[in-house]
C-alpha cells in the first residue's frame, strides 16, 4: 500500500511500549498481518490499551449475542456511518464468523433487504437508532426487541457495541485510516 494508512504518525514496532508491541504481534502472529487500526492508534499507547480493552469486553465474551451477530452490527451502523475503514476490515470478520461471502455486503448496504432472519433485523434497527439517533430511543424500541426474543444483556450488548463503533467510527473518519488489503479479499471463497 503506498498511501498512508493514517493522517497521524505511525510509530515503528521498536518504539512502541512493550505491552502495546506485544499485542500487536501477537494480532500478527492470528492473522498473518497487522490491522491498520493497531498501527493507527499505537501512537497514543494509553488510548490504544483503552480501545482494545472496551472492544474484547464487547465483542469476545459469551453473549446472548453470537460472535457473528456483533460482527452485523459493526458492518451495519459503520455503513451507515460511512466508515470504510469498519465496513471493510468488519466486513472481513462477519464474513468469516457467519461463514457467509454474501452477508457482509447486504448488511453494510442496506440490512433491511439482506437474507437476515426477523430476529436478526429488529436487533440491527435498534443498533442504527443507537448509532444514528440515540436521543430518540423509548419503550417501544425495547418492547420490540423482547417480541424477538433479546434479554435485557443483549439488549445493552447491542446498544455497546452500536456505541462503541459510532466512536471508532468517527475515529477512522477524522485519521482516514486505510483499511489493510487483506482484508478485502478474506472471507469471500472458501479456503481450498
Amino acid at each position: 500500500m503506498n498511501s498512508p494508512i493514517s493522517r497521524f504518525p505511525v510509530p515503528a514496532l521498536d518504539e512502541m511500549p512493550a505491552d502495546v508491541r506485544s499485542r500487536i504481534l501477537e494480532v500478527q502472529e492470528k492473522a498473518g498481518f497487522v490491522p491498520n487500526v493497531f498501527l493507527t492508534l499505537a501512537h497514543r499507547p494509553d488510548e490504544f490499551r483503552a480501545f482494545f480493552a472496551y472492544h474484547d469486553a464487547l465483542m469476545e465474551k459469551e453473549s446472548g449475542l453470537s460472535k457473528a451477530e456483533r460482527e452485523m452490527i459493526v458492518v451495519t451502523t459503520s455503513g451507515a456511518n460511512q466508515c470504510q475503514y469498519c465496513v471493510v476490515a468488519h466486513g472481513a470478520i462477519l464474513r468469516v464468523r457467519a461463514r457467509n461471502p454474501l452477508l457482509a455486503d447486504q448488511v453494510a448496504v442496506n440490512y433491511r433487504k439482506a437474507d437476515i432472519t426477523p430476529r436478526q433485523r429488529a436487533m440491527l434497527d435498534f443498533a442504527l437508532k443507537v448509532a444514528l439517533h440515540s436521543a430518540e430511543i423509548g419503550d417501544a424500541d425495547f418492547a420490540a426487541l423482547r417480541e424477538n426474543g433479546f434479554s435485557d444483556p443483549d439488549i445493552w450488548d447491542i446498544g455497546a457495541v452500536a456505541a462503541f463503533f459510532a466512536m471508532s467510527n468517527r475515529l477512522a473518519n477524522m485519521s482516514s485510516m486505510r483499511p489493510n488489503e487483506e482484508f478485502f479479499l478474506m472471507g469471500r471463497l472458501p479456503k481450498g
